[in-house]
């Protein structure tokens, strides 16, 4: 285990940051502006950005002949719009499983209030977890629609299709993955052609996605922390090029799996050809893309009018 040593680094301002930067060989065009960048966006953060630039071995901090501020602003530029691209797109994803998992549920158990039912779940812990952040939720709701059935019902719960108009895309997932009954979760994943394990793997990853994304971090070339699972059988097209599974790639692949079941006439592979060619002197490798990767199934057009009802 590599020893601990104090941290001694002092806080320095965004011209002194400029200055350092300078001296190791990053190219600067407009000083002022540079620090007006490191102002307002933080250094910390831009440094993300810039570690790819550095030459190797990176612990000296040089960095390679002929990169430049302009470089890291680039990519910083760039992972802003893939972040509100990809989020856009999981928006969809979000709305469409909400919809899907409450629905069924009540259809298939007979029981409105089912996701505040400890009998429709199988771990009793995880659904007294679940339970304390829908009571949260309900607590600090300001939503007409809540306020509304506070006032005029006796139930302290609401129906699920009220309920899940408050709840967190995180909290939905879990719930989903606490289900008891397995004709329920399964009638779920096959809304979407998967089985129940990579569906539930898939909505992890999907989750994970959305919050880098709210939270303004770093996606473009992030190593993520879980492997998805890959499906032995998939009902609609995939991919088959290999990739790397940690990359944001493979998490748009996911992604635009689910959009083209959502939404069959989709223009998400021509938005994210558009980006990437706004974008030329970006990396594809970093985040995961194969080379062909617009040819795989999952990114053709597809000219389905309906989604088939398992």
């Amino acid at each position: 285990m590599e020893t601990k040593i104090p941290y001694e680094k002092t806080f320095r301002t965004p011209f002194e940051i400029v200055n350092l930067l300078k001296s190791r060989g990053l190219s600067v065009s407009d000083f002022k502006m540079a620090a007006r960048y490191i102002e307002n966006i933080g250094y910390y953060r831009l440094s993300a950005y810039m570690y790819p630039l550095l030459e190797k071995p990176k612990t000296k901090h040089c960095y390679k002949k002929g990169t430049s501020f302009n470089q890291v602003m680039m990519l910083y530029r760039f992972d802003k719009k893939l972040r509100i691209f990809t989020f856009n797109e999981i928006e969809k994803i979000e709305i469409a499983v909400r919809s899907t998992i409450v629905d069924r549920g009540c259809g298939l158990l007979g029981n409105p209030f089912w996701i505040t039912d400890p009998e429709c779940f199988k771990d009793v812990k995880k659904f007294h977890h679940t339970l304390e952040l829908v009571e949260s939720e309900i607590k600090h709701s300001r939503e007409d629609f809540i306020v509304h059935f506070k006032q005029k019902y006796s139930e302290y719960y609401p129906p699920a299709w009220i309920l899940s108009e408050i709840l967190p895309f995180g909290v939905i997932t879990s719930i989903y993955g606490n289900i008891k009954n397995a004709r329920l979760k399964k009638n779920i994943a096959q809304r979407f052609g998967l089985q129940v394990a990579p569906f539930e793997s898939w909505l992890t990853i999907v989750a994970l996605t959305r919050n880098a994304c709210c939270h303004h971090a770093r996606v473009w070339n992030k190593q993520n922390t879980i492997l998805p699972m890959l499906p032995h059988k998939i009902a609609y097209p995939w991919i088959s090029l290999q990739t790397n599974p940690l990359r944001i790639y493979l998490d748009l692949c996911i992604i635009k799996y689910f959009i083209n079941i959502i939404s069959p006439n989709n223009d998400m592979t021509h938005k994210l050809k558009s980006l990437l060619s706004d974008f030329p002197n970006v990396d594809h490798s970093a985040m995961g893309f194969p080379y062909g990767w617009e040819e795989e199934p999952v990114w053709m057009p597809s000219h389905r009018s309906s989604v088939p009802t398992p």
